[in-house]
């Protein structure tokens, strides 16, 4: 697991004037709690989390050092964005003990082609984006590889039992539930029969049927 480091302006709390002139001035408003310690606030400096966060995502610890106070070990717990420019207006961090176990969502890496796709047309289906583990936070991992090479017919498929985990991860997952298979491609037949099932569909717009817009097309010429 590697440790990353982020440097924090401790914050007072300010006039809703004063957050929006620090937040143009390329700050980002951000808390840190856990363990029942009081909530601290900071100010980030939105270009350096950017760069980290792309790197770390909420998977990886941080080591957050404040001007004020000592060093805490946190993970990313919560990101806000604004809805029409994407970009990050609040940070939560929560700080973590590194002799506790934690538990934490851990996002799926999908690497190489399956053969089900390449050679024979199949259709991938991902069924998970991440899974739930439990660990102590130096074992944390970042992302757990899915080697999509191992589903070579269309009866393969792969489940949370046979992930790989490093030392020390436990999977909260249910084992059984599954990650990745691909389906067989659609007959030509079925691809008539999808087809014929559109065309019906769209004969009728709010119960207007094809025959009615037929009878009503000459009241429209005229």
């Amino acid at each position: 697991m590697a440790e990353m480091k982020l440097s924090v302006q401790n914050r007072e709390k300010v006039s809703s004037k004063a957050l929006v002139r620090s937040r143009k001035e390329g700050l980002i408003p951000a808390v840190m709690y856990g363990h029942g310690n009081e909530p601290q606030t900071f100010w980030v400096n939105a270009i350096t989390f950017g760069k980290l966060y792309k790197d770390a995502g909420q998977s990886s610890i941080i080591n957050l050092t404040p001007e004020k106070g000592t060093m805490a070990n946190v993970i990313v717990h919560d990101v806000q964005k604004d809805p029409l420019t994407s970009r990050i207006t609040h940070i939560d961090f929560f700080q973590v003990r590194m002799d506790e176990e934690m538990e934490t969502h851990i996002p799926l890496e999908f690497v190489n082609e399956s053969p089900a796709v390449k050679e024979q047309g199949g259709i991938l289906i991902r069924t998970l984006e991440e899974v739930l583990v439990t660990c102590l936070p130096k074992d944390l991992p970042h992302a757990i590889e899915i080697d999509l090479s191992q589903i070579k017919t269309f009866e393969d498929h792969i489940q949370v039992k046979d992930l790989k985990l490093p030392k020390g991860v436990k999977i909260l997952t249910e084992e059984e539930t599954t990650v990745a298979l691909v389906e067989a491609p659609r007959t030509e037949a079925e691809m008539a029969a999808l087809d014929e099932k559109v065309e019906m569909d769209v004969t009728k717009v709010e119960g207007v049927t094809k025959e009615e817009s037929a009878e009503a097309a000459p009241e429209a010429k005229a």
